[in-house]
């Protein structure tokens, strides 16, 4: 799979979250501050795992329908199963 430029900027910016959270956490500042970024951080990244698994799965899928190898089914069944694991 190739990742497009978004996906790209969407890692590059919470590598940027995570930056910044470890700078909070060096200046020691307040833990409700550290935990919103960490929260911000999170939610992004799973974002970020949605976009990669629907992407693949639209190329999959059309992949699959080319080729038979696979049903549509099953390439659901597998994006889903990686959903359930990311969380």
């Amino acid at each position: 799979m190739e990742y497009n430029d978004q996906v790209k900027n969407r890692v590059k910016r919470i590598e940027g979250q995570l930056r910044g959270i470890l700078r909070l956490m060096e200046e020691d500042k307040d833990c409700k501050d550290v935990i919103t970024q960490l929260s911000a951080a999170r939610t992004a990244i799973d974002r970020t795992i949605g976009v990669i698994v629907s992407s693949n799965l639209v190329e999959c899928v059309r992949k699959a329908d080319e080729t038979k190898e696979r049903s549509a089914e099953e390439l659901i069944k597998d994006a889903v199963n990686l959903l359930v694991r990311s969380r």
